[in-house]
């Protein structure tokens, strides 16, 4: 980015040629930005919460950016079929936080049953760097570092045990990857008030 201009990308060789989902932990409300400009030139689709789409500028540049509106507090099964027809296209690749929010340690489901239903690998991806938008005026280092593809068998169960087990290996793949960026590193949330 250019406001930037300290961005550093590790293990791009890991990147499939097809449509795959970017995972990773929300740490701030722009890493969304650096993974894709980090996995380009391919393009991708990514869930936004519907209250956004209610303001036309913003609904115009997530339209174009290939945004689709999620209710999150009931997703319901389009939150599901759409990533996953998206996917089938072949055209689009899929950024989601598993987390869910920028201060959620917990993973969800929803990355593995979409990356299940699709057939496509999850791709895993840590930032680290500024966390506020004065820190990137600042030029503080920023390293985007993906992972080993994980696959998700067809015949994986998508019950509590198989959720749990993939969640493990999104896991271990985000510590390993800070570890191998910054041994020291330590993700500590900014206060809202300050984001």
């Amino acid at each position: 980015m250019l406001i930037n201009g300290n961005t550093h990308y590790l293990n791009r060789d890991k990147l499939p040629d097809g449509p795959y989902i970017l995972v990773g932990p929300h740490r701030t409300w722009f890493d969304p930005i650096f993974f894709a400009l980090a996995a380009s030139p391919r393009q991708f689709s990514f869930m936004a919460k519907e209250e956004l789409f209610k303001n036309p500028v913003l609904r115009f540049i997530l339209r174009h950016a290939n945004a689709f509106p999620v209710d999150r507090k009931n997703p319901g099964p389009s939150a599901i079929k759409k990533p996953v027809k998206i996917l089938r296209k072949g055209q689009l690749s899929l950024i989601m936080f598993p987390s869910g929010t920028r201060h959620s340690e917990e993973l969800k489901g929803g990355a593995m049953v979409i990356a299940r239903l699709s057939g496509v690998p999850l791709i895993p991806a840590v930032y680290q760097g500024p966390l506020t938008f004065k820190g990137l005026l600042r030029r503080k280092r920023i390293t985007i570092s993906f992972g080993d593809p994980i696959m998700v068998d067809r015949k994986q169960k998508t019950d509590k045990a198989g959720i749990a087990h993939v969640d493990q290996q999104m896991q271990t793949a985000f510590d390993q990857l800070d570890h191998a960026i910054d041994p020291n590193f330590k993700y500590t949330p900014t206060p809202k008030k300050n984001q």
